[in-house]
């Protein structure tokens, strides 16, 4: 089973809100690499939820995907912060993934540490540069974060 790291900004949806309303939408990617991995995700594939853009960066706990790759209606919302004018409904290149709470972590992981794990090296997420908010994780790499918990 394919493994995952997703990030959003805890003030936008944190791993307590999904916990409290356990399962939402997953929407607003516009990347169009981080929007291919959500495209290849599978109903139960697990994920890394990841805090980004706030005081304490890093993994908060774990997901799962509950509905796989649909168009993004967040796109064609002109009230939406992730909305596109160049989409509509006839061609629409953004999609969302459903997804929903398995575990919140009792401490977060902080990108700090996860810079030191020498099994974490070639994670997207330590390389300098890399800003995608939606990426694989190889086996070897989630035990490594699994032990960090």
């Amino acid at each position: 089973m394919p493994y995952w790291l997703m990030k959003s900004e805890p003030d936008e949806l944190s791993i307590h809100d999904l916990q409290r309303l356990g399962e939402t939408r997953w929407d607003g990617v516009r990347n169009y690499q981080a929007r291919n991995f959500l495209r290849s995700m599978q109903a139960g594939d697990e994920f890394f939820f990841y805090h980004s853009s706030c005081p304490e960066p890093g993994i908060a706990g774990i997901a799962a995907i509950s509905r796989t790759a649909y168009t993004d209606p967040s796109a064609l919302d002109p009230h939406s912060h992730y909305f596109d004018a160049k989409a509509s409904a006839e061609k629409n290149p953004w999609s969302a993934v459903d997804v929903r709470f398995v575990e919140a972590f009792a401490r977060v992981i902080p990108l700090a540490e996860l810079k030191q794990q020498s099994a974490l090296l070639e994670l997207p997420l330590v390389q300098r540069g890399s800003r995608l908010s939606v990426m694989p994780v190889n086996a070897e790499q989630w035990a490594a974060i699994l032990a960090l918990r």
